[in-house]
């Protein structure tokens, strides 16, 4: 017999307790191993020789090959390029969405003008528009543009982000009045008080923001494929399709450029872990 809180505890409700927290590790445990399970795989595979990788039989390599991803980054003569283009092309996207989303985010958010619920609905109902139904609509729009093959059109669209101003406003508007009257005593704009004071606060619904943004050019394919003719104006993941030809496909070739293009956002996201999980915790918890 335990006690808890003063109170004796007995065996039986001890025992219970124990299994639940038990199954619940258990549960935790399955679904850590079952979302591991792919990268795992891909990172083995891309170890191993064409026929072993192509046979898929053997979990473990029997020859270590790491020449594999140096054979991947030569491969392909542009893979460092379309490295180096989706590094820029994530970067001004994500600085993009986080100038245009935190502006329209303070002002649904601080600021009172005629129809401010109404036009948030609006935005907010954008969201569930499927991305294919305003594909030609932007195509078309880039083509009137001429920015067909240029970073415009692979950056300026993606600028703005539906998502990321309703994350931001819900953290906003948890801000306290009194920080806003009192940076008005002192003589404060919307502006100032936006930059000096709501900002640093925000850091973490920011980061998670520009995690969000972040992740979702860097897997970018149709919108690139669509808009890029050149080689040389394509991100990593149009590369990577590069690795499937009429001739067949190097399957521990291609595997090994999954591998090296997933490194990037594994550390991104080791880094900002800290704070993606406050920001995701407090605008859930924040109204």
């Amino acid at each position: 017999m335990t006690f808890t809180r003063g109170r004796a505890l007995p065996s039986a409700d001890r025992l219970r307790r124990d299994l639940g927290h038990l199954l619940l590790h258990l549960v935790l445990i399955a679904g850590a191993v079952s979302a591991l399970f792919p990268f795992v795989w891909m990172v083995l595979n891309s170890l191993k020789g064409y026929t072993e990788a192509a046979a898929g039989l053997d979990i473990l390599p029997k020859r270590w090959l790491f020449s594999n991803y140096v054979t991947a980054w030569n491969q392909v003569g542009l893979f460092p390029r379309y490295f180096a283009n989706s590094i820029f092309i994530g970067v001004a996207t994500v600085l993009g969405v986080l100038v245009t989303s935190t502006l329209a985010a303070y002002a649904f958010a601080r600021m009172k003008f005629p129809g401010r619920d109404a036009l948030f609905l609006i935005m907010v109902a954008t969201m569930i528009v499927p991305f294919e139904v305003t594909l030609v609509p932007n195509f078309i729009l880039m083509r009137d543009l001429n920015w067909i093959d240029t970073y415009q059109a692979l950056i300026i669209p993606w600028s703005g982000s539906a998502f990321s101003v309703f994350l931001l406003r819900q953290f906003f508007r948890s801000i306290p009045q009194d920080l806003y009257d009192a940076a008005v005593l002192d003589g404060a704009s919307h502006l100032r008080f936006l930059i000096d004071i709501v900002v640093p606060l925000s850091k973490p619904a920011l980061i998670t923001s520009a995690l969000f943004t972040f992740l979702g050019s860097w897997n970018s394919l149709m919108w690139p494929l669509l808009v890029t003719n050149s080689p040389q104006m394509r991100p990593i993941q149009v590369g990577i399709a590069s690795f499937i030809t009429d001739a067949g496909t190097q399957v521990q070739l291609l595997l090994a450029a999954v591998t090296i293009s997933v490194v990037p956002i594994v550390l991104v996201y080791l880094l900002l872990q800290r704070w993606f999980i406050e920001g995701i915790a407090t605008v859930g918890l924040r109204g």
